[in-house]
């Protein structure tokens, strides 16, 4: 049991992930990602838009896989957590305690991750802003990250790894320039 209530390292947990794509296209001819089960969501509850109005039930694997992935990550965050604290990178913690984040507090900085924060202005505002711009991004790229990053790139798509480049350089700005920014609203 003890294997499974520490993180994998990379070279276990990599390769895992990337055979899923093969797969999930030997199995079923499926292509991996998780932004479009929400269309399949709305069309299951009965939306009458156009936009949802075809055979989802062809594609309810999809809404089981997502399934899947909320009582896994339920399994390994709550029953199985692991008990000791977050490894960082003594860098990372000292830049976080710069910008007023506890790099002791786990997964979820209670800064950022609490009901204080999430229900204070600057808090709501960045919920709403982020989750618009994250659908939105989705929608428009036609794909999330693990659409484009694992199955669009093993398929060698010029357009997935367009994506990937942006995801990457907008990580990099939003956690260098937006986070500092973001937390300084927070204060």
């Amino acid at each position: 049991m003890e294997w499974l209530t520490h993180p994998w390292p990379w070279y276990v947990a990599g390769p895992l992930i990337g055979l899923t794509v093969p797969l999930l296209l030997l199995i079923g001819n499926r292509r991996f990602g998780i932004s479009s089960s929400l269309r399949h969501l709305c069309a299951a509850l009965g939306s009458r838009q156009p936009f949802f109005q075809y055979n989802w039930r062809a594609e309810s694997w999809n809404l089981a896989f997502v399934l899947g992935i909320v009582l896994g990550g339920f399994v390994a965050g709550v029953l199985w957590a692991n008990p000791n604290p977050v490894q960082l990178n003594p860098q990372t913690a000292a830049a976080l305690q710069q910008m007023g984040v506890s790099p002791d507090s786990g997964f979820l900085p209670k800064e950022l991750f609490s009901w204080q924060a999430v229900w204070s202005l600057p808090g709501a505002l960045f919920l709403l802003l982020g989750g618009f711009l994250i659908g939105f991004g989705a929608r428009w790229a036609a794909g999330c990250t693990s659409g484009h990053s694992i199955t669009g790139l093993a398929a060698l798509q010029l357009p997935s790894l367009l994506a990937t480049v942006g995801f990457f350089v907008g990580g990099l700005a939003a956690a260098h320039f937006i986070l500092p920014w973001a937390l300084g609203l927070l204060r």
